[in-house]
């Protein structure tokens, strides 16, 4: 008999995304399921290792434990138990202890990465299980927070070593999967938890909307992520092009810079920034630092996090570490 609807779909997915052009340099190689024992991630291991069989290539799970509930050592085995049931040629819990700036999301999604990237095979991708769901919940937080469009286009369904196939499958189908093929997933209480902005968007706020809008706001959502994605792609390689013809002994030529768009210049000052080392760039940052741009009347620099500093000396950007004086950094002559 042919697989339930929702099986296929899962599997169709995953075939899609490493059939893919954008995933050749990844044929041939182990593959990497990050699996935290709920739905979405049973779905895609049972769906990679069905993949994996027919191309012939090994599948390792990693299950991260992040210590974070009473008994998370035990879900964190059971997961791994199915994930060697399922066929998975090597199965690793991997313990972590989240701690750092940003919350506890933020923390936990940091040493999950860490420990799934220490623990790949040199070259292979880690497949992760974010739905269409997610990718919606992704696209409201970013609009929100006023992100701008980089964040509203949302997560890629490859941005190496990151696969994520699932991106066009909804948390309803990845679970009616895990129900058809006998799988036991865990609930995690934190998925309910209102305290976690991301759940009460979940459970409070596309709800209304989906009410509101009579429907389809996920897939509206996730589309949109598509649609400036697109955007957002096109923009970044006109704008790496532009970099290269204003490098100017180390910095950027800030008057042939101010002919272009703002949005291009500010691309470009966020790589460039960010190749300096300036860590965490905010809009309002980018914003201030094009004013030494597009805005030019000899003021002094701009101070960016990690005690950088932007200026402009003699119509070059330059980027400096505890400045070097007003007079100087604000000359243009």
């Amino acid at each position: 008999m042919p697989p339930a609807p929702s099986v296929s779909a899962v599997r169709l997915a995953v075939r899609r995304l490493l059939e893919s052009e954008r995933a050749a340099p990844y044929r041939g190689l182990p593959l990497v399921v990050a699996c935290s024992g709920g739905p979405d991630s049973l779905a895609l291991a049972a769906a990679t290792t069905h993949v994996a069989r027919h191309r012939e290539v090994p599948v390792r799970g990693v299950v991260v434990d992040h210590g974070l509930q009473a008994g998370s050592d035990r879900v964190a085995s059971g997961a791994a138990a199915q994930l060697a049931e399922l066929g998975c040629s090597e199965v690793e819990v991997a313990r972590v202890r989240p701690d750092g700036a940003g919350g506890t999301e933020a923390a936990a999604r940091r040493a999950r990465y860490e420990a799934l990237r220490a623990r790949r095979p040199a070259g292979s991708p880690v497949l992760l299980g974010h739905t269409l769901d997610d990718q919606a919940e992704t696209v409201l937080l970013g609009l929100g927070r006023g992100s701008g469009a980089r964040s509203l286009a949302g997560m890629r369904p490859l941005d190496g070593p990151w696969a994520r196939p699932f991106l066009e499958v909804t948390r309803r189908t990845t679970e009616q999967a895990c129900a058809e093929l006998g799988l036991r997933p865990w609930r995690d209480p934190h998925n309910t938890d209102p305290a976690f902005t991301r759940v009460r968007l979940r459970n409070e706020v596309l709800p209304l909307l989906e009410e509101v809008l009579q429907g389809g706001v996920a897939s509206a959502l996730s589309r949109t992520a598509v649609q400036l994605r697109e955007d957002a792609d096109a923009l970044d390689a006109v704008a790496a092009d532009l970099r290269e013809r204003v490098a100017d002994a180390g910095g950027l030529d800030a008057r042939s810079l101010a002919a272009h768009p703002p949005a291009l210049r500010r691309r470009v000052l966020r790589d460039w920034l960010s190749d300096q080392g300036v860590p965490e760039l905010s809009d309002a940052h980018l914003r201030a630092s094009d004013a030494l741009v597009g805005d030019w009347h000899g003021q002094g620099g701009h101070a960016l996090p990690g005690n950088f500093e932007l200026v402009r000396i003699r119509g070059t950007l330059l980027v400096e570490c505890g400045g070097r004086g007003t007079d100087q950094r604000s000359s243009d002559g």
